[in-house]
């Protein structure tokens, strides 16, 4: 066979130099063409998408011939080369395959020409992705690297992969054809043989004819071929000799069965006597299967008629027992009948009550679908005794209902005529219902069986409730706070904080009134818990489907209720578990608030007469009050204290409004200041707000912090609005009495600016606004004294912005001559002109300390407003000297 010239020396050479791996020898190495198909399809070879690839087919040994190698026993490996052309067409690395893994050799069977082939691992990642195709130049190169690599796989690993596509016998054919001409392949390249070349060549092509058929397999082959001899030669005597030979055999065919006659007759007799005996049978099991018939009939019918009348007997019986079952349901007894009918609601007889009621609701679930058969829904029996149950039931509630809302208002009757339950003179009693919920508590099983009889009948017992229960709350918290305001002893604190007229020497040193607010808190300690108990023991003993308040023996906001009777658990079973798992409703909590709205309502005034006397005590409590009732309303989160949340939000706001009423009086207080006289000096109301902030924050109790900000808001502008209103109607004096003010102000509230975020804000306010006022009151006594120094560099500033600095000396009333007259009569006497403006700043200043800073800043502004006109001086006029700055910096320091 020709070489290829797809393998060739040169591009095995440039194989290896790729590789740089000197132990590798590069056994064969082709051109071929890389593409892709479609994993588990048949597709069309993809031309267009076929890259230039280069396979090498290298050995890893001791040994150049891996068939030296196999005899030695030395380890050698195989592997397959992927490489492709970089930019610069020189052969790079691209996959590496270790052939010891190829477990699959398959020729496309779509490629009419046969070159195109895949190979197959059994070690790569992704198995559903479709292996690349390999696209020879022609069959030749195909079959010479394929016999290549499957010789390598038999001699070097001892394993052939599978072959698929591929006939076996054509392969070794080829081989032997082809396997003669390979060493003369290699001739002379370049006036020299190539001994290596044909060597690897000579000893890896292997003949295949030893894996696929053996020598001597193939020479017994042909000689059982030769011995039959065919005689094939034209087409129509092959067809006369096949025509010939069918002929013969069909003859044969017929003189067997000639020959056989006498043992067919012996047959026939045999089968016509055994069919004789066969239709004597059928005749004879045909009678008895008539006679069967007609017996297994009989035998049905009596059993059908036994069946008839064992399923009658058993329906029978069970219709008895049914019957008696629901006689037995619709039977009322004597004892029960007599307690719903005419039965007494005592203490004592509460126990039958509750069993008549509980047979009672059951008798009348026992009527209503599905506990009773559809079937005995419409029989007149089961309709009179459900009539029956209907007026008992009927009977039973209007009697409950009736005793229940006469025992409600007795009990609060009894309680309101003594007196020894509510606060007296020089006593303040707590308000005690354990005896009162106590006998409630008896009769909460029997409102647990009304509401499951009649849902409606609580409806008018709700309201029976609360408005006997109503008029003791209320008579409990006017007397308590009656009490707890005249037990109360503390002076009442001056509302006129901020007064401006009322001079100097008023003493706001407010007295302690921490007992106003101790009193408001008690009364919340005592009555929040009382109602919230109460709420909640309102909601389980009139069956409201809503949750507990809190748990039994719980607390309120940190603070034992005081009522450890535990009013939660009313010893109630729940009759149905269905009653138990049913949750809370809309229209349940809605019945609910409004009914505690019935029981509760009212007794909010005497809270609010509580803040309104707090607050003329001391408005500043306010505070405290707001802080206390946030607290208490942080911890009401049940849905049954939904009344009791309403009830401090109302407390929230009248405690709000009436420290709002407080601080828009003092607002007023400072905006009074503005029509008075001529003001001069600090106004008074800057230290007292310092005063009035300092005793704020000893009141801010939680979260009260909100009301103290905004009251601090509006007091500081309004105190800033009037300060500027005020600082207008004397323009001359203005900044003076801007900055004094503005600097008593932070110097007042330095401690409280540290903690206080609301007030460091509008402390740096002031400090800007005092920094402004300085700013303006310098810059005006600079300017008058030194007003032609620095009208002359303004006037340059101006011409600058359209002459240029060299022709402003040629300006008229800016020249040279100009310059030295203005510098003679302005500082000619410049001790005297600086100690004069030092007079005029002490002059009408009332707050001596605020005196060296403001020479400091004046001094200060003084030079930088020099040194900016001496540096246009040495700009514009560069021969004319000038007193340095360092001349006037000595100066202002020596004095």
């Amino acid at each position: 066979m020709a070489k290829s010239s797809a393998d060739d020396g040169d591009l095995r050479r440039a194989c290896e130099a790729a590789i740089e791996d000197p132990k590798q020898k590069i056994v064969m190495a082709l051109r071929v063409a890389k593409s892709h198909g479609i994993l588990g399809k048949s597709s069309k070879l993809g031309r267009q998408m076929a890259k230039p690839r280069v396979l090498a087919l290298s050995i890893v040994g001791d040994d150049v011939v891996f068939a030296a190698a196999k005899s030695k026993g030395q380890r050698t490996s195989a592997f397959l080369r992927v490489l492709k052309y970089s930019t610069g067409g020189v052969l790079e690395p691209a996959k590496l395959y270790k052939l010891k893994h190829l477990s699959k050799v398959e020729v496309v069977a779509n490629d009419p020409s046969g070159c195109t082939f895949t190979l197959g691992f059994d070690n790569l990642r992704s198995q559903s992705v479709a292996p690349p195709q390999w696209t020879m130049r022609n069959i030749d190169d195909r079959n010479r690297l394929l016999l290549c690599i499957l010789n390598i796989c038999k001699d070097v690993l001892g394993r052939l992969p599978k072959v698929v596509g591929i006939d076996v016998v054509e392969m070794a054919l080829w081989a032997k054809e082809n396997t003669p001409s390979v060493t003369a392949q290699n001739k002379v390249r370049d006036g020299g043989p190539v001994a290596s070349s044909v060597v690897r060549e000579a000893e890896l092509k292997v003949n295949v004819e030893k894996e696929l058929v053996s020598q001597a397999e193939e020479e017994d082959m042909e000689a059982l071929l030769g011995t039959y001899v065919m005689g094939i030669g034209e087409a129509e005597e092959f067809s006369e000799r096949l025509k010939r030979e069918l002929q013969a055999l069909e003859a044969a065919n017929v003189h067997s069965l000639l020959e056989s006659e006498p043992l067919m007759d012996e047959v026939m007799q045999g089968l016509e006597a055994a069919t004789s005996v066969v239709e004597d049978m059928d005749e004879w099991l045909s009678i008895f299967n008539v006679k069967l018939r007609h017996m297994r009939e009989d035998i049905a019918s009596i059993e059908t008629r036994n069946n008839n009348l064992e399923m009658q007997s058993v329906n029978n019986k069970s219709l008895i027992e049914e019957l008696d079952k629901l006689l037995e349901r619709l039977r009322v007894p004597s004892e029960y009948a007599a307690s719903l009918t005419g039965g007494s609601f005592d203490e004592a007889r509460m126990l039958q009550n509750v069993e008549a009621c509980e047979w009672l609701t059951s008798a009348l679930r026992g009527l209503e679908a599905p506990n009773l058969d559809p079937s005995y829904a419409n029989m007149r029996a089961v309709k009179e005794k459900r009539a029956e149950l209907e007026k008992l039931k009927s009977t039973f509630v209007r009697r409950a209902s009736e005793f229940l809302r006469n025992y409600f208002a007795s009990l609060v009757d009894f309680m309101i005529s003594d007196k020894s339950y509510f606060s007296q003179r020089g006593q303040l009693k707590r308000p005690d219902h354990a005896d009162l919920r106590y006998k409630c508590r008896t009769y909460a099983r029997l409102l647990q069986h009304l509401k499951s009889l009649d849902k409606n009948c609580l409806g008018p017992l709700r309201k029976a409730y609360c408005s006997s229960l109503n008029l003791l709350l209320r008579r409990e918290a006017r007397e308590f706070a009656n009490e707890l305001r005249a037990s109360t002893k503390a002076s009442r604190n001056p509302t006129v904080w901020l007064e401006g007229s009322s001079g100097s020497g008023q003493n706001v040193n407010a007295t302690d009134t921490s007992t106003v607010s101790d009193a408001y808190a008690k009364m919340l300690t005592i009555f929040i818990p009382l109602l919230v108990d109460e709420s909640s023991f309102f909601a389980h003993f009139m069956c409201f489907e809503v949750p507990t308040l809190v748990p039994p023996g719980g607390v309120v906001n940190g603070n034992k209720t005081g009522y450890d009777d535990d009013d939660d658990d009313l010893g109630i079973m729940d009759i149905d578990e269905n009653d138990g798992k049913s949750g809370k409703t809309s229209a349940e909590l809605e019945a609910l608030n409004k009914s505690l709205k019935d029981l509760l309502d009212g007794i909010q005034e005497d809270f609010y007469a509580v803040v309104d006397w707090a607050y003329k005590i001391d408005p500043l409590r306010c505070i405290s009050m707001h802080g206390i009732t946030e607290r208490y309303l942080s911890g009401q989160k049940a849905d049954a204290a939904g009344f009791v949340r309403d009830l401090l939000r109302d407390l929230e706001s009248r405690i709000s409004m009436q420290f709002n009423r407080f601080v828009d009086e003092a607002c007023h207080q400072i905006e009074r200041n503005e029509r008075n006289v001529r003001q001069m000096g600090v106004l008074s109301y800057i230290p007292r707000f310092a005063t009035l902030a300092t005793r704020m924050e000893q009141y801010i109790q939680g979260q009260s912090r909100d009301l103290v900000d905004q009251a601090y808001t509006k007091f500081v502008s309004i105190m800033f609005a009037t300060l500027e209103k005020i600082a207008q109607t004397e323009p001359k004096y203005a900044d003076i009495f801007l900055f004094e003010n503005y600097a008593a102000f932070q110097n007042s509230l330095y401690d409280l600016a540290n903690i206080v975020p609301t007030l460091a804000k509008f402390y740096h306010q002031a400090s800007e606004a005092y920094e402004q006022a300085c700013t303006r009151h310098i810059s005006m006594i600079i300017y008058y004294q030194f007003e032609r120094l620095f009208q002359f560099a303004r006037r340059i500033e101006d011409l600058m912005f359209t002459v240029p600095p060299e022709e402003i000396p040629f300006q008229l009333g800016l020249s040279k001559m100009d310059l030295r007259k203005m510098l003679k009569s302005s500082l000619s006497g410049v001790d005297k002109s600086i100690a004069t403006m030092y007079k005029k700043l002490q002059k009408n200043l009332t707050s001596e300390e605020l005196l060296p800073s403001l020479w400091d800043k004046c001094k200060k502004e003084f030079l930088d407003k020099y040194e900016s006109f001496a540096q246009l001086v040495a700009r514009i006029y560069p021969t004319e000297t000038i007193p340095s700055v360092a001349e006037m910096r000595d100066l202002l320091a020596s004095m």
